[in-house]
């Protein structure tokens, strides 16, 4: 299988169908791929709404959280369930436009083509230019990406983009923690890959309750963030040749 699009939720009734039917347009009669959704304990109607969709959907596949765990490891549980070679992570609430999913695939099958020598392609990311948020959560973002982006040399201008492209294997031999996802270009970069960043759509929430806010998305970044120099520190990529 060529692809799999990864959709961590919780608590997004309402979104569940709406996104499926975009995504379902913009990868019908492309590639060969999956739809796996990550149901991180929610709450409410989520669990229901996927199942109906299932039963038409064959492609779609549901792994579920019995209690909550965070943004992090269900993107880690749909991965480790996924059976693409390449994955592609959407956040749950609408925000993030399926249909840029084919321009990050053309991005990666060009960088590919080119043939360029050194390190591999691992991740295409998203870049959300015109953001479609809150002030607040705009402000909180723009700082974060400054100072993530001065710390760590990730030349990323939107690692907090949901939507990325990028190699399963790569992703799993990566060090897992909570908040990882917030990382994911540093890491794919500490690992000896190569990253390019891609515009995409950015839309309003039409439903549901964003998760997020200033504590969760600044404050408690930092300590992850001096987690991730120490480990860009005592990173060793070693250029291995066989012999015999």
């Amino acid at each position: 299988m060529d692809l799999s699009v990864v959709v961590p939720v919780r608590n997004e009734a309402g979104n569940i169908g709406p996104l499926i039917d975009e995504i379902r347009a913009a990868l019908d009669g492309g590639p060969d791929y999956e739809v796996v959704y990550v149901d991180d304990g929610s709450t409410d109607a989520t669990a229901e709404e996927l199942a109906a969709i299932a039963r038409d959907f064959p492609r779609l596949r549901i792994v579920r959280h019995e209690h909550s765990c965070g943004q992090s490891t269900a993107v880690r549980s749909g991965v480790r369930h996924a059976r693409g070679a390449w994955i592609a992570t959407l956040d749950g609430d609408g925000q993030n436009d399926p249909g840029d999913i084919p321009n990050l695939l053309e991005r990666r099958q060009s960088e590919l083509q080119a043939g360029r020598s050194g390190a591999p392609l691992l991740c295409v990311c998203g870049y959300r230019r015109k953001r479609r948020d809150t002030w607040l959560k705009r402000l909180s973002s723009r700082i974060a990406n400054g100072v993530r982006s001065r710390l760590l040399g990730d030349s990323t201008p939107d690692t907090g983009c949901g939507l990325k492209l990028f190699s399963r294997d790569a992703f799993l031999d990566l060090p897992y923690f909570d908040h990882m996802h917030r990382f994911l270009p540093a890491l794919f970069l500490r690992a000896g890959g190569r990253i390019v960043s891609v515009e995409v759509n950015h839309r309003p929430r039409q439903a549901g309750r964003s998760k997020y806010g200033l504590h969760n998305r600044l404050w408690v970044g930092i300590v992850d963030l001096f987690g991730v120099m120490w480990l860009q520190r005592r990173a060793k990529v070693p250029v291995v040749t066989e012999v015999k």
